[in-house]
């Protein structure tokens, strides 16, 4: 029951369409139907031009994420499985929600927010990936989409490493890894559109 009661917590949470609310409420605006499409922090800010609105959005989508992680441990200890299992709703709901037909954001914010409490180095480390590759590319997408792959590599190549800095610890590297994975699968997949863009823009097709 707890398995089912963790991953409904925290899809219930992650599928709260914060752009779209805050941008219908302000905007009288759809943003499914705005900009990019994409019910996130970016397209928030670049629909609204309001620098508070975008800042809202995501401080709003971490929040979902952290809140999804606390309410678990909260309620049903320090349990890998449970967490894990919030892990993954959170990210997947916001990107799928129900609420919107099945569409949302890309999942960033609300997988840092779920990181932060429960995988922190995860997060830190795609930080770091990600103002490189910001840096070197000048492209948010471009980043986004390495930073996230470098983690689903390092997940695997320094498994011992990650698991020794995860609250709670996962029973077997292995574990751990499928489960960063998966999650950031899901980022990736949200990513698809943005990056093939980017590629199509680099060769001028």
């Amino acid at each position: 029951m707890n398995y089912f009661l963790s991953s409904l917590i925290a899809f219930l949470l992650g599928s709260i369409p914060t752009a779209y609310i805050i941008v219908k409420k302000f905007l009288n605006l759809d943003i499914t139907k705005a900009g990019s499409g994409n019910v996130g922090t970016l397209n928030s800010y670049e629909v609204s031009n309001s620098k508070l609105i975008g800042l809202s959005v995501l401080l709003i989508d971490f929040t979902k994420g952290w809140l999804s992680i606390f309410l678990v441990k909260f309620f049903f200890g320090n349990n890998f499985f449970y967490i894990a299992l919030a892990f993954f709703f959170s990210v997947f709901a916001h990107c799928f929600s129900p609420w919107l037909k099945f569409k949302g954001g890309r999942g960033l914010a609300t997988a840092a927010g779920a990181a932060s409490i429960f995988i922190p180095v995860v997060l830190f480390l795609w930080i770091g990936f990600w103002l490189i590759l910001k840096y070197l590319k000048k492209d948010i997408h471009f980043a986004n989409v390495f930073a996230t792959l470098l983690i689903i590599i390092v997940s695997f190549a320094i498994p011992e490493f990650v698991n020794k800095y995860s609250f709670p610890k996962a029973e077997t590297n292995l574990l751990l890894s499928f489960t960063i994975s998966l999650t950031m699968i899901i980022v990736l997949i949200k990513h698809w559109e943005p990056i093939k863009d980017y590629y199509k823009h680099k060769i001028g097709i």
